[in-house]
């Protein structure tokens, strides 16, 4: 193929990036121009020392009854699927200032726990402990890990019918604490805030019925929408029956750099924080196209995570089209837990569309992380086919790639050497040539910022 005039783009893969060629009339698709905090360790302190919607931390500690010294605290961070930028290292580093505000209040270090918010997903590993939250957070403060299952969840009653239990150290703490990132989610509208608590600390039943086949099915269940969004709503009210006292939020560029700090009550913060990503992840389109090129940036450690970025390219691609995703499945565990595994087999063995009927069938027993597989189903709904999904990756092997509904990028490499630049060049170059020989004519899209951005047709 004639590939003259083809352009570089740059994909990010993991860590790192990769580059590869795209035609010259691809058409560029990325969130608007947001500009990273000039001085991140001034801004940071700017919005705790001002917080929207509730008392600085000072204040705060001073409001209870207990002495600041005899105070208990427990502060909520996400874990290793959202790069939340907490390492106390860094200058761009939320959590650090946060607790030493606490210690300066008068809080003892000892009586600091920070909890790993994993809601479902398997504990985070030392490792990723210590190179996200560096050592002056590590090693100095008490981290652990929430779990789903564990006997001593605290319950605060029911929320529409279903019992929540909540982390017992949590709950039994004198001071409650969320942080996060806000950026869109495919489900909740936006990450962060209240989704810290539900689900990152509630108990697996909860978790049941917050990504259950009802709430996953609803319209409203989209990213950037909030009103009327059944996965919002339960998060929220589980949330302040849970009594947080306090939040810290960040916001990242389409460079991943921190582009903004909200600090405060929980809903205020959260809310401002959604409205400036709102109005930047948008991403206008004005037509479907036969190839789209994505790519799961950060978030995307597992084909269980990666789903993200298949959903939020899926409204500007033709049915009949083909969705290109690069993802790094770089977590140990690369496709997902024993879980996911199952339900994907599931939807691969019954079909597209019927996959999303048998979940909410009254036969079903819920399985953990049937819902990403729900979300895939509605994707695969949208393109029309299995085939409508190439999955490039390096770091899950062929075989196991084989068994996923969609195609592996292993298909496009040559001569038996397994590199990701060649596999997505290749995919790009085999399937931008299969729809001009069908149809005379080709149209492409790169959506550069992945699951950060949330193209819409602007119809």
């Amino acid at each position: 193929m004639d590939k003259t005039g083809w352009e570089p783009v740059a994909i990010e893969y993991g860590e790192g990036v990769i580059k590869v060629l795209v035609p010259p009339w691809c058409d560029i698709l990325g969130m608007r121009a947001f500009p990273a905090l000039k001085n991140p360790e001034k801004q940071i302190e700017a919005s705790l020392s001002d917080p929207v919607g509730g008392p600085p931390v000072k204040k705060l500690v001073a409001s209870f009854e207990s002495p600041p010294g005899d105070l208990t605290v427990a502060v909520a961070v996400s874990d290793n699927t959202r790069p939340v930028p907490y390492n106390g290292e860094a200058v761009d580093g939320i959590l650090l200032p946060l607790l030493k505000r606490l210690e300066k209040a008068g809080v003892k270090r000892k009586h600091i726990t920070v909890i790993v918010g994993t809601g479902t997903h398997a504990p985070t590993s030392t490792r990723w402990k210590k190179r996200a939250l560096g050592r002056n957070i590590f090693g100095r403060y008490a981290v652990v890990d929430h779990d789903c299952t564990s006997p001593d969840l605290v319950s605060i009653g029911k929320v529409d019918g279903v019992e929540v239990k909540i982390d017992d150290r949590f709950m039994r703490a004198g001071m409650r604490v969320v942080t996060g990132l806000v950026e869109p989610h495919f489900m909740a509208g936006f990450s962060g805030g209240r989704k810290a608590v539900c689900p990152g600390l509630v108990n697996i039943e909860a978790t049941r019925l917050f990504h259950g086949g009802a709430y996953t099915d609803d319209p409203n269940a989209a990213s950037l929408i909030l009103q009327n969004n059944p996965c919002h709503e339960f998060a929220l009210e589980v949330a302040r029956r849970a009594g947080v006292h306090f939040s810290i939020n960040a916001v990242l560029n389409n460079n991943m750099r921190l582009a903004g700090v909200f600090a405060g009550g929980l809903e205020k913060a959260h809310l401002e924080a959604a409205k400036t990503v709102g109005r930047h992840a948008l991403v206008r389109a004005d037509r479907e196209y036969d190839v789209v090129l994505t790519h799961g940036g950060r978030v995307a450690v597992n084909h269980y995570q990666a789903v993200k970025a298949a959903y939020a390219a899926a409204p500007v691609v033709k049915r009949g089209g083909t969705v290109i995703l690069v993802s790094s499945s770089s977590d140990p565990e690369p496709v997902g837990k024993p879980e996911y595994k199952k339900t994907m087999a599931v939807l691969k063995e019954c079909g597209i569309g019927e996959y999303s009927r048998l979940i909410r069938s009254d036969g079903w027993i819920f399985t953990p992380d049937q819902w990403q597989a729900q979300k895939w189903d509605q994707f695969f709904q949208k393109v029309g086919s299995f085939e409508g999904l190439i999955y490039c990756t390096t770091n899950i092997g062929p075989s196991e790639l084989q068994s996923l509904p969609g195609r592996p990028g292993y298909d496009f490499i040559e001569d038996g050497i397994v590199s990701i630049e060649c596999m997505v060049q290749n995919a790009i170059d085999e399937t931008v040539q299969k729809v001009l020989r069908e149809q005379k004519t080709c149209t492409m899209a790169y959506v550069k910022d992945g699951p950060y951005g949330v193209p819409s047709l602007s119809s």
